[in-house]
């Protein structure tokens, strides 16, 4: 079988952990039966001897198999990775996903959408992630007695993604720490209302309200002040015109909506800016994983 996952951003500004949606830019995974267990990498994180070694997709590949199988058969992986390593675009959750869902299929056991979700939040325990990357689309999500309850709305053609990828990651777990451990009432209702609107106008697709709210003052501003080129990142993107402007999950790469017509212009707009930085184009993912049998 043949699994793609797509990359996905997470927060999209004020939806700190609950809102994201899924890119049309993909990891595959290839999985074979065979009579010893092997591993190959392409693409990113190749050069990377320990993802043989100690490799997470094929950890809980395993754990789910045995649980549904019974047993551990030996299988050949074969990794195709496009989604960059933590920079920001869901690759960790890819990996989960991707690992829970290609499990079930092999282990011959039907498994719906939400339960692949379900299974995936024990692993990673915010749902921004994983629940485009199970959907597609633009996901709106909570988590309630251990149980993730997502909204999707599917997105149109009419929107494109301009990802700035810079060249250096930033990690998550160190971002997590320059966060305060409590806030203001004020600015949690700042979120809170801005949160509220984003999710709104994406259901409605009244795109003019976006730049608005997807402004946040919990997060964005602590993490860009790791790499500070992010804030004109922002700035020129939005003079150019992009629908919102947003760090993609904890960075480093930066996330601009933009109506189709308007992206070569601000895509060309930032890689004038930033010519260390990768600059592309992407579609919009609303399929979430898929699963080809070989």
């Amino acid at each position: 079988m043949k699994i793609k996952i797509p990359a996905t951003s997470a927060n999209l500004g004020p939806g700190f952990d609950c809102l994201g949606l899924a890119i049309a830019l993909y990891n595959e995974v290839c999985i074979k039966p065979s009579s010893y267990q092997s591993i190959s990498v392409k693409g990113e994180g190749e050069e990377n001897a320990k993802l043989k070694k100690n490799n997470i997709f094929v950890s809980i590949f395993y754990d789910i198999y045995q649980e549904l199988a019974g047993k551990k058969d030996p299988f050949r992986f074969e990794f195709f990775n496009a989604i960059p390593f933590s920079r920001g675009l869901g690759s960790s959750s890819a990996v989960i996903v991707g690992a829970i869902a290609s499990a079930y299929e092999m282990a011959g056991v039907k498994a719906s959408r939400e339960t692949i979700l379900n299974k995936a939040i024990l692993y990673e325990t915010h749902p921004d992630n994983i629940a485009p990357a199970v959907f597609g689309g633009f996901t709106s999500s909570v988590v309630e007695s251990g149980r993730v309850k997502t909204l999707k709305k599917v997105l149109g053609e009419k929107l494109k993604v301009v990802m700035v990828i810079p060249d250096r990651p930033m990690s998550t777990a160190h971002s997590r720490t320059l966060l305060p451990k409590s806030y203001p009432m004020k600015n949690v209702v700042y979120n809170l209302s801005r949160a509220s609107l984003l999710t709104a106008a994406f259901f409605s697709e009244n795109w003019e309200f976006l730049r608005v709210a997807s402004k946040d003052c919990m997060h964005e501003h602590r993490r860009m002040k790791q790499m500070k080129e992010l804030f004109e990142v922002r700035e020129i993107a939005l003079r150019s015109g992009a629908l919102m402007s947003t760090l993609s999950g904890s960075g480093s790469s930066f996330f601009n909506l933009v109506k189709a017509e308007d992206a070569p212009k601000v895509a060309i707009a930032l890689k004038n800016a930033f010519g260390m930085f990768r600059v592309e184009i992407f579609e919009l993912d609303n399929n979430g994983f898929e699963i080809v049998k070989s």
